[in-house]
């Protein structure tokens, strides 16, 4: 009797099992329960047409209490938007077929489905808008939707461009650049006026002839990477440093010129290697040099000049003067490079090779640290010669007998550390990487400029006043 008992119980509990599994294997064919979405849309950003985006993820949920089996997951719009979708292990689109059958999602469980698009050119001039429908058709025969969008701009596609004779840029098209321009020794690239360049992470341009980026006035000249879309959402990679591998201009390159050419998110923004100094290397002019994870502008030994530009916020230098002949004029420069704490200089000098002379008029510069100003003489037999002369500067101020180089200069107060150089400018903001480098009302630099030496026009081709500000930009209420 009592072994009859321990097995009549032993029977009751595996049916009790079994009648659970059964339970939660079976899938209701009533239309009152349905899926849940992390996102009932998903947004790809921009992207260039033939060129895969990054990929979304998104989750799909059943929280209905009862088993449900999709007959089938599909794309809308079948093949035709270039849009592949991995429902559950399962690839959809072009070339994968556009749908996939019986997808299970048990009670309380859930399925992770990845998104991504390689949209066909459009033949706009803009970017178009993408769209197509993730269907999920349950078995009750109610079908939920997750809309699929994006934005697809076509554009010039170019790889490993080597230009061998002199060649001009004009596309109203964006060109896209993968393996880097490289132009040869006795080519010019120029590159007119509204013409813009998206660089791939390991492209840039390596000049061993001459460039001319002509921009005008509303119409400049772009060079920056070529992602779209989003780090995070609220940090476009296009704010980020490092996208692209930047200008480097070899011993044989002379007579470059920038103006109205913004470069930036970078690795290093301009780098030049040493030539004869008795030759224009460079002419940086109405321009900018923004947010580098290495040097703004690194000049070995050059001859050059900088007016009316912008260089900004980078890990290294903002500037780096490496001998040579150098004047700088009418610019901002100033280190606020949010994504590191050790970062260098805003305005470095040296006798690495002899210093010829590094004349700085009208110009801030400035950045979060108390001293933003180093000048280094590492070769006492060789030139070190420099002068400043109506800038504003966050160092400390100059009492030694080098004060003779520094003449009519604004030295920030570097004991009240919490405005860092910041009060001078619109917008410094690390947390939302925007930066504004007009000058606010409260700044200094207002109508403190030398009328007799700094250049006409601002950084925008704005007439400079009677009374000039200091900077590149004149102050505007």
């Amino acid at each position: 009797m009592k072994w009859h008992k321990i097995i009549v119980s032993v029977l009751f509990l595996a049916v009790a099992f079994l009648t659970a599994c059964s339970d939660d294997d079976v899938f209701t064919t009533s239309s009152s329960y349905k899926l849940a979405f992390s996102e009932s849309v998903v947004n790809l950003d921009t992207i260039f047409s033939k060129t895969p985006s990054s990929t979304h993820a998104f989750w799909v949920y059943n929280t209905s209490g009862k088993s449900l089996r999709c007959t089938n997951v599909r794309l809308e719009n079948g093949n035709q938007t270039g849009f592949r979708v991995n429902v559950d292990g399962t690839y959809l689109g072009q070339e994968m077929g556009y749908q996939v059958q019986d997808v299970e999602i048990h009670a309380g469980d859930s399925i992770r489905v990845f998104v991504e698009l390689t949209s066909p050119e459009n033949g706009a001039a803009g970017p178009q808008k993408v769209t197509d429908n993730l269907v999920f058709k349950l078995e009750s025969g109610v079908e939920q939707k997750v809309e699929l969008s994006a934005w697809s701009w076509d554009a010039v596609c170019v790889r490993g461009l080597v230009i061998d004779k002199d060649s001009v840029i004009s596309t109203k098209k964006p060109l896209v650049v993968y393996d880097g321009i490289t132009v040869a020794e006795e080519a010019c690239l120029t590159l007119s006026a509204g013409t813009n360049i998206y660089f791939h992470e390991n492209a840039g341009i390596v000049v061993k002839g001459s460039l001319k980026a002509l921009g005008e006035a509303g119409k400049e000249v772009v060079l920056r990477g070529d992602r779209l879309d989003k780090m995070f959402d609220y940090l476009p990679y296009d704010l980020v440093s490092g996208q692209w591998q930047g200008l480097h201009f070899g011993t044989t390159s002379y007579d470059n010129v920038l103006q109205f050419t913004d470069i930036h998110s970078t690795y290093d923004g301009i780098v030049c290697d040493s030539s004869d100094v008795e030759k224009e290397k460079i002419s940086i002019e109405q321009s900018t040099i923004h947010n580098c994870q290495g040097y703004g502008l690194l000049l070995n030994n050059v001859k050059g000049h900088i007016y009316n530009s912008q260089i900004t916020n980078v890990l290294n230098d903002c500037v780096c003067v490496n001998g040579g002949d150098i004047k700088i004029n009418g610019c901002t420069l100033a280190q606020f490079y949010p994504f590191d704490s050790a970062r260098g200089a805003t305005l470095r000098f040296s006798s690495v090779y002899a210093l010829l002379g590094l004349k700085v008029m009208n110009s801030i510069i400035t950045g979060y640290a108390d001293d933003v100003l180093m000048g280094v003489k590492t070769d006492t037999e060789k030139f070190f010669n420099y002068a400043f002369s109506d800038c504003i500067i966050r160092t400390p101020k100059i009492e030694t007998e080098d004060s003779v180089y520094f003449t009519n200069v604004v030295y920030e107060n570097v004991n009240n550390t919490s405005s860092n150089g910041e009060k001078h400018f619109n917008l410094i903001s690390a947390d939302t990487q925007h930066y504004d480098f007009h000058l606010a009302k409260e700044s200094e630099a207002i109508a403190k400029g030398n009328a007799e030496t700094i250049p006409t026009v601002d950084r925008e081709g704005r007439k400079r006043g009677v009374k000039p500000c200091i900077g590149a930009f004149e102050y505007v209420e």
